[in-house]
């Protein structure tokens, strides 16, 4: 074992798991795991948001033209329809994920949806593409709540919101660029009969189904059951997560748990604030190439000019994911992200250059960008066991796929250019989140004083306290 012995450092009962280790082996061991899970699973995750949005590049490709998308509200359907069978397979998927293991369930997700995606490159119709999209959503709707659960397991509470930052913000990257992919394939047009949206789902499908031997070999179990650390490592992470949480092992899954999980309001509120971050996130996603080309610019240009806002999102979030976990705060930095976005928000709708414009949505972006990984990690942060995480985990990002609904809903093609409507429906979004924030901070912060007099115990776990 690398224990540093009582005459070099101390092994006595107040110091922390990492002072009895040697400082040199708690580092090569946590950036052995960083590299090991961090990379692969925001490949994993940034392939998944790339073919959950592509259908905004497919828009502006000419599938608007071949299947009638500009009639009525066909767009808003087919992007709408995607989410009540997303929200409604969050939990069950984490709960499956529980009893099969991260590697298969991320392998079986992965290969599906690829399958989904090859599928829409040969739809003849707008409703055929909706029950594309509904598949899709089915075999996406646990990936990334499981890849939130999964990094949480190994890492210490404030250490969390980097590693989730990080595998965010290469999906935040991959996505920005996904429009200048989605741009190239798309001049593949008249190939083989097809149109160049159609080239766009069939390539990133297949690109989609290649990653499934890469799952399956090197996507890491949780802790206990992982395969790549030595025994010695193991029980290094296996110490460090019991001594701050107590929760290194799973515990078992059973109804009355979940039950008992589902009644807790701070899982709610939680999943109430990330409704109203993943509300901007949504918007810019499928509708930044819409609003670009409303200020004027041509189809390229259009989705051109989506890739710097992403880049710039990528930097504010791992900033704020730092300065939130050196600080060991929560709430007020999801705070002064939420007052980014208000701004944006503002600018895109009533400026009148259309840089300012453009400047909004940077804004936008990066506020909104930001406070996702920020709330699941403000969740993870204060619960324990691996239930409980996982139930939590769903539901939240279920609340996300909530807030994919009323974004489609709200930006509606009668408002194109300007989308005013949409704006204002996603900034009472934000003013909900610095509430739901404030009330938040002040419950946790009166239930933290308790617990340090002794009068109660948090989360069924002596010592615990609450992250604000």
């Amino acid at each position: 074992m690398q224990i540093v012995d009582e005459k070099n450092g101390g092994s006595d009962a107040a110091a922390t798991t990492d002072a009895r280790y040697d400082p040199d082996f708690v580092r090569r061991t946590l950036r052995r795991v960083d590299w090991r899970l961090l990379p692969l699973l925001g490949l994993l995750y940034s392939i998944d948001v790339i073919d959950r949005t592509n259908l905004a590049m497919a828009r502006t490709a000419g599938m608007n033209k071949d299947l009638g998308m500009d009639i009525g509200s066909r767009y808003s359907i087919i992007t709408m329809i995607f989410f009540p069978p997303y929200v409604l397979f969050q939990v069950p998927g984490n709960i499956v994920l529980q009893y099969i293991g991260p590697r298969t369930f991320l392998t079986i997700s992965v290969a599906g949806w690829g399958i989904s995606q090859i599928g829409m490159a040969f739809v003849t119709s707008w409703r055929t593409l909706c029950f594309c999209r509904v598949l899709l959503a089915i075999l996406e709707a646990g990936f990334f709540p499981a890849l939130a659960f999964l990094i949480t397991t190994w890492y210490k509470r404030h250490e969390v919101q980097k590693r989730l930052a990080i595998f965010y913000l290469l999906a935040i990257v991959l996505d920005g660029f996904s429009a200048l992919l989605a741009s190239a394939i798309a001049k593949l047009g008249g190939k083989a009969g097809m149109s160049g949206w159609r080239w766009v789902f069939l390539l990133e499908g297949l690109g989609t189904l290649c990653l499934c031997p890469i799952a399956w070999v090197f996507v890491p179990d949780f802790p206990d059951k992982n395969r790549f650390l030595t025994e010695d490592q193991t029980q290094l992470i296996l110490d460090r997560v019991e001594e701050d949480r107590g929760d290194s092992l799973p515990d078992k899954l059973i109804a009355a748990k979940v039950l008992r999980h589902l009644r807790d309001p701070f899982l709610w509120m939680y999943g109430l604030m990330f409704n109203c971050v993943t509300m901007p996130g949504a918007a810019m996603a499928f509708f930044i190439p819409t609003i670009l080309s409303g200020m004027g610019f041509s189809e390229t240009m259009s989705l051109l000019l989506t890739t710097p806002p992403y880049i710039a999102a990528a930097i504010s979030t791992f900033f704020f994911a730092w300065i939130s976990d050196k600080t060991k705060k929560r709430a007020i930095w999801l705070g002064v992200q939420t007052l980014m976005s208000i701004t944006g928000l503002m600018i895109t709708g009533y400026a009148t250059p259309h840089g300012a414009r453009y400047l909004g949505l940077f804004l936008i972006n990066m506020g909104a960008s930001g406070s996702i990984p920020g709330i699941i990690a403000y969740n993870a942060n204060n619960v324990t066991t691996h239930t409980k995480r996982a139930v939590s985990t769903g539901v939240i990002v279920a609340f996300g796929g909530v807030g994919g609904v009323f974004a489609t809903t709200v930006y509606r093609q009668q408002d194109f250019p300007r989308y005013l409507n949409g704006l204002w429906a996603t900034m009472g979004c934000q003013f909900l989140l610095l509430m739901l924030l404030a009330v938040n901070t002040l419950i946790l912060n009166r239930r933290n004083r308790s617990a340090r007099l002794g009068n109660v115990v948090l989360e069924e776990t002596p010592g615990f306290l609450y992250t604000l």
